[in-house]
């Protein structure tokens, strides 16, 4: 018997509202929890550093582009830029070139490579509170019982005050020694998806023309092959050097009644201060759109630098 072609299209309509509806079911609670929870705030806060918001967070007073002209004048804000910068010239090549190493050592290793990605990659996965408050109070505490000056003891060298303010500023040690710990296994794993991308074919030719393993065939295969990935972990990695926020607020805050908060103020630490210390959320929002441009304008030129998304080896 011949179903008609009315039932036929009945039906199909049919599996078509229940295909939408289970694809609404899925994906709507998503959009709406974007719309919700990540774009109108972001509306709502650009449309607040134009307006003078003191004490509550409803705008009051248009400004114009005061605030961000009261930012930009502002030493406090360029301080906590120059903090970014020295924050940023020491962990961005350390962890580019840590976890570049550990790539090719784990790469080439063929007995548990498994467990040693797991181990590498396991503090990328720790609280960086957590990580902050060992580093603080166990690994650098600045008596005689902190691991690093038991160690100095070791070798008959006095005790040092990781975290304070007089003579050499050793806070950096700590802070930079924290945030390579917490990534470098992540950028590690970047690294080595990026070295089995590599075509195993290129270094057998290599090797038939005369090349020989170690640096010739690296810098010659292997690291311009991993020009992509090298762009993404300096782009990552000056993303988070920009957000910087619980190791500086922890480590230094949590000293001395957060008497070394002064240390070294990176521009979160700043604005934090700002938006809800002094509570002034029209200033607060306008030196978060400020970094936002910064971060974009320093990704865009460094992965054009680095010739992100070509195909072509140069």
């Amino acid at each position: 018997m011949q179903i008609p072609l009315s039932t036929k299209a009945k039906a199909i309509r049919k599996k078509d509202v229940r295909n939408n509806l289970a694809f609404l079911s899925l994906v709507g609670p998503l959009v709406l929890g974007l719309i919700l929870f990540v774009y109108l705030p972001i509306i709502w806060g650009l449309s607040l550093s134009f307006y003078q918001a003191r004490y509550s967070v409803t705008p009051t007073t248009f400004v114009g582009l005061q605030n961000y002209v009261d930012l930009l004048q502002d030493q406090d804000f360029l301080n906590s830029l120059g903090t970014f910068t020295i924050f940023a010239a020491f962990i961005v090549p350390i962890t580019l070139i840590g976890a570049l190493l550990l790539a090719l050592l784990v790469n080439t290793i063929h007995v548990a490579r498994g467990f040693f990605r797991t181990v590498f990659f396991i503090p990328s996965a720790c609280s960086v509170v957590v990580a902050a408050m060992i580093w603080r109070d166990s690994l650098f505490l600045g008596t005689t019982q902190g691991f690093a000056n038991i160690v100095l003891d070791r070798f008959h060298i006095a005790p040092i005050v990781w975290i304070g303010s007089m003579g050499i500023p050793w806070h950096w040690v700590v802070l930079i020694s924290c945030r390579l710990w917490l990534g470098l296994g992540y950028n590690m794993i970047l690294f080595l998806a990026g070295l089995q991308q590599i075509p195993p074919s290129l270094y057998e030719a290599a090797y038939v023309d005369g090349a020989k393993p170690g640096w010739s065939t690296f810098w010659n295969i292997t690291f311009p092959l991993l020009r992509n990935t090298t762009a993404i972990v300096i782009s990552l990695n000056l993303i988070a050097a920009f957000q910087a926020f619980d190791e500086f607020y922890n480590i230094l805050g949590g000293t001395y009644g957060g008497a070394n908060l002064n240390l070294a103020k990176s521009p979160l630490i700043y604005l934090f201060k700002v938006a809800f210390s002094d509570q002034d959320y029209g200033k607060g929002a306008a030196g978060a759109f400020i970094l936002a441009a910064i971060i974009v304008i320093f990704t865009v030129v460094q992965t054009r630098f680095y010739g992100f998304g070509d195909t072509e080896v140069k």
